[in-house]
């Protein structure tokens, strides 16, 4: 699978920075009305609120999703863009990336946990 840690740290790369603070402006108001949790769901943490504003700052046109044009700036999102966009409609929603997001942790876990084994004890 492609490294696509990016999806999970949307603002890392610094030119992704500069283009959130210019889109900043207008996805504010619709960014914070839609990271408010539902009623009765869990409070949403610090690290989901953050992606759920990076991913509609990425999001141009507020359309709700993520296509080909939008994340084309960014090599290790347009990397893992077909394997993320998992109904193959050529857009990647906020849903899709949760997903992508988990298995992309449950295979690094995996990777680190086999690295502490291989590596000798003190």
């Amino acid at each position: 699978m492609a490294p696509f840690h990016a999806m999970a740290h949307f603002l890392s790369p610094l030119p992704l920075r500069l283009l959130g603070a210019l889109a900043l402006a207008g996805a504010c108001s619709l960014g914070w009305a839609q990271t408010a949790p539902t009623e009765g769901a869990a409070p949403l943490s610090k690290g989901e609120i953050k992606a759920r504003r990076d991913f509609q700052l990425l999001d141009f046109n507020k359309d709700g999703k993520l296509s080909r044009t939008e994340v084309a700036l960014f090599p290790r999102l347009a990397a893992a863009f077909d394997t993320a966009d998992t109904d193959k409609d050529g857009f990647v929603s906020f849903e899709e990336v949760e997903v992508f997001t988990r298995h992309y942790r449950a295979e690094r876990d995996q990777a680190k946990a086999a690295a502490a084994k291989a590596q000798p004890a003190d």
